[in-house]
């Protein structure tokens, strides 16, 4: 197939496998030219597909009879299961049988097994997950948001670096900003790591590298790419998440109110939706962890079906640009 192709880890997820199987039919519906590989307990992926109508030469299944749960320890899962969906698919990317793969299952065990299984491109030195999330002036690029919690100023240098050629590349921003999230935008501000870390983002002649940046800049969309360690990127990830949804609670609970309210909120129903529909992180996909030498799209464990459709998207995408070859070519990983 001249397309891409995609390994769907159908049992990972809180909602696996009704949603991610309902996800993999909407993604192959708005794109013919895709196949994607559903993975996991067959009997169930049937039961799932014979609620839709599809095309059968878009959907593959591919029988894994384990599967990974989300408390195990991730290295210990990854060698004693072997024919789980989740290593069933990796092991697809690394024998070429796949293009990319995404999965909503066991962060762990999806990193262990990116590193394990998949492998790093040579000369990456720490593999960020790098989500989207939105801002009012688009989308930022949050690097990295769960992989490296202890990195150095080197890797984030490298982050800042993949992170650039990524946003220009899949999403199109010219000569795209990068900030450092940090706790003031002195210089001087910050810990040891970000203190480190800022000289060597300025003196880096291929990224546009505009300073520090504070965390409430970045839904103003203060940067195109923001860096930070995985701990700090996570814990700005929540916070995205938890405020976005207490705020849209607030929203229709104004709107209830009263009988003016009511009314006005019908008024506004359309345009409403279609605003707050930008700012729900779903609509952007999931989290890549670049810098593998196949693609894996981590999405979140309670991902629905629209979020699962996006990650198999974004993966046409990043087939398409080529990204891993602009990696290798533009950080001299050859």
């Amino acid at each position: 197939m001249s397309g891409t192709v995609v390994a769907l880890d159908c049992m990972g997820g809180d909602y696996a496998p009704g949603e991610i199987v309902k996800g993999a039919v909407e993604a192959v519906k708005e794109n013919r030219n895709l196949l994607v590989k559903l993975v996991g307990k067959e009997e169930l992926i049937y039961e799932e597909l014979s609620k839709y109508e599809y095309d059968a030469d878009a959907l593959e299944i591919i029988n894994a009879t384990e599967v990974i749960e989300m408390a195990e320890a991730p290295a210990a899962a990854i060698r004693e299961k072997t024919d789980s969906s989740l290593v069933k698919c990796q092991y697809l990317v690394k024998h070429g049988e796949a293009d990319a793969m995404v999965s909503a299952g066991s962060t762990g065990a999806n990193l262990v097994g990116g590193h394990v299984i998949i492998g790093r491109l040579k000369g990456v030195h720490r593999p960020p997950l790098a989500p989207l999330i939105p801002t009012l002036e688009g989308v930022t690029l949050l690097i990295d948001c769960g992989a490296n919690v202890d990195a150095r100023p080197a890797h984030l240098l490298q982050f800042a670096k993949m992170g650039s050629i990524y946003m220009e590349n899949i999403v199109g921003v010219k000569n795209p900003r990068v900030g450092l999230v940090s706790i003031g935008t002195e210089e001087e501000k910050g810990n040891a790591l970000t203190k480190e870390t800022f000289p060597l983002l300025k003196e880096a002649q291929d990224i546009n590298f505009i300073g520090n940046i504070e965390a409430r800049d970045i839904p103003a969309g203060a940067a195109d790419v923001v860096v930070c360690d995985a701990f700090v990127g996570n814990v700005i990830l929540k916070t995205y998440e938890g405020v976005s949804g207490a705020l849209l609670k607030k929203v229709k609970s104004g709107l209830k109110s009263s009988l003016k309210s009511k009314i006005g909120g019908l008024l506004i129903q359309k345009s409403l939706k279609e605003t707050l529909k930008g700012f729900q992180i779903e609509e952007y996909g999931g989290a890549p962890l670049l810098g593998l030498n196949g693609l894996l799209v981590k999405t979140h464990g309670n991902s629905k079906a629209v979020e699962i459709k996006n990650s198999i998207l974004q993966c046409v995408s990043f087939k398409e640009m080529d990204l891993n070859e602009k990696f290798m070519k533009k950080l001299n990983l050859r």
